[in-house]
């Protein structure tokens, strides 16, 4: 663990903790706050390994953040997979949110024009 780590966990306080075994590996999910007092999830998978120079095990740790005003919007993706995964078609909340995102994205196309933009000529033309 660095040392940019280990102060992390210290000035950080833990307000929550959940394992769950899954086989060969653990699921941590950790809540914690920051000094300003948002609270933010960690995600760590361990996985027991051995290390075949030394002969020793260790665990392989792999770890996620979400802050808080992120939460929704993942929950959100976890449930629309889950929901793929369950039923094998692609969630009806998620194609809405595409056809939403594609028209945004071409209004933004079609009015994303400057005042200025209109005054300019094209380098082609003669005056």
């Amino acid at each position: 663990m660095s040392m940019e780590e280990t102060g992390k966990q210290y000035n950080n306080e833990e307000l929550f903790s959940k394992a769950v075994r899954a086989g060969k590996r653990t699921y941590f999910f950790d809540v914690k706050s920051t000094r300003a007092g948002e609270n933010y999830l960690t995600i760590t998978e361990s996985k027991k390994r051995f290390d075949q120079q030394t002969g020793k095990f260790f665990f392989e740790k792999h770890k996620l953040f979400l802050y808080q005003e992120d939460f929704t919007k993942f929950e959100t993706a976890l449930k629309q997979a889950f929901e793929y995964i369950e039923t094998g078609e692609v969630p009806q909340s998620y194609l809405d949110e595409v056809a939403e995102e594609e028209q945004r994205r071409k209004e933004k196309e079609f009015t994303d024009i400057e005042f200025e933009d209109l005054d300019k000529k094209d380098d082609n033309t003669e005056e």
